[in-house]
């Protein structure tokens, strides 16, 4: 696609979002003389073009999804739960789970641990700014783009050769034999949940910087004035009055683990026992002729994995309200 092609498709967008905006207000004129509720029409006005999108491109895919799970490969037969049933006795799924919960037990906790203490460090140093500044760059670069990146810190060439990787050209320096790291079972899901840690950990560092600033600073004087240590006050005082900004930064983390795939498909592309439920629904999906049914239902599990999530979630921030 050429960048005129680019202007041309843009104008035309800018273009028929003006035009709504002049036949919106064409509309509210015209019904607003027969309903008296004028705020909630004119909402109602804005708001359906969004509402349709995600009508077309969120709803019927969930329902389409949900559909063809019940029906064979092609999507056509109605085959009954026989692909959950199939799901529950395939091992592959049962190790997809287990590492789904491995990436959700670690990841979201760590990437907030890491972001809370860097935030907390990084306002007490006259360089923190240029410190926050380099921890959140790897939230600019794509998971795929990730893990390319730290393929070169993981690679392994065999003993005798000149290794590249940079972890495996720091055990060679030390005398001991190199590795090829994402290879290993159980470790090497540790190695490519390092690279989503570091990843997310910029994210929270930048929340928790911003909250930091709604911590009363009398509070925390108070606290250094009755002998109160750093670390007390960290644990006793800026923790707990953080603890709804720690759940916001959790749930959406583990929102993103949830949808884990770029970085095991451009590391380990799913082998060596890394798979996740994401990597199975693509590999079911697309791959081999493709298996809708199959594929469909691991796309089911995901989503109602995240489903209790969103709802513990909205179900907080509306506590929240009433106080």
């Amino acid at each position: 696609m050429t960048i005129f092609s680019i202007i041309f498709y843009v104008s035309i967008g800018i273009l028929l979002c003006i035009l709504y905006f002049h036949l919106s207000n064409l509309l509210f004129d015209f019904f607003s003389k027969k309903y008296s509720n004028e705020s909630s029409l004119r909402a109602f006005i804005f708001i359906a073009p969004a509402f349709i999108i995600l009508l077309i491109y969120i709803l019927y895919p969930v329902v389409e999804t949900v559909r063809l799970s019940f029906f064979d490969k092609y999507g056509r037969d109605f085959v009954g739960i026989s692909n959950y049933i199939w799901a529950i006795k395939d091992p592959e799924f049962k190790r997809g789970i287990l590492n789904n919960l491995g990436w959700l037990l670690i990841v979201p906790t760590l990437s907030t641990f890491f972001g809370l203490v860097i935030a907390n460090l990084a306002d007490r140093i006259w360089w923190g700014t240029i410190a926050k500044s380099i921890i959140f760059m790897p939230m600019a670069i794509s998971f795929v783009g990730a893990g390319v990146i730290w393929k070169f810190v993981y690679d392994y060439r065999g003993p005798g050769d000149q290794q590249i990787g940079f972890l495996n050209a720091i055990i060679v320096s030390l005398g001991f034999e190199p590795q090829a790291w994402i290879t290993i079972p159980i470790w090497n899901n540790l190695f490519l949940m390092a690279i989503m840690i570091w990843i997310q950990t910029g994210l929270a560092m930048v929340i928790f910087s911003a909250a930091l600033r709604g911590v009363p600073k009398e509070m925390l004087e108070a606290a250094r004035i009755d002998g109160a240590s750093e670390l007390k006050i960290f644990t006793s005082i800026i923790i707990p009055y953080l603890n709804q900004t720690i759940l916001v930064i959790w749930t959406i983390i583990t929102i993103v683990v949830l949808k884990i795939f770029d970085i095991i498909l451009a590391m380990t592309n799913g082998q060596w026992q890394t798979e996740v439920l994401a990597n199975l629904m693509f590999d079911w999906m697309f791959r081999g002729g493709g298996d809708s049914g199959r594929g469909s239902v691991f796309a089911i599990v995901i989503m109602v994995a995240v489903v209790p999530i969103m709802i513990l979630n909205i179900y907080r921030h509306k506590q929240e309200e009433k106080i």
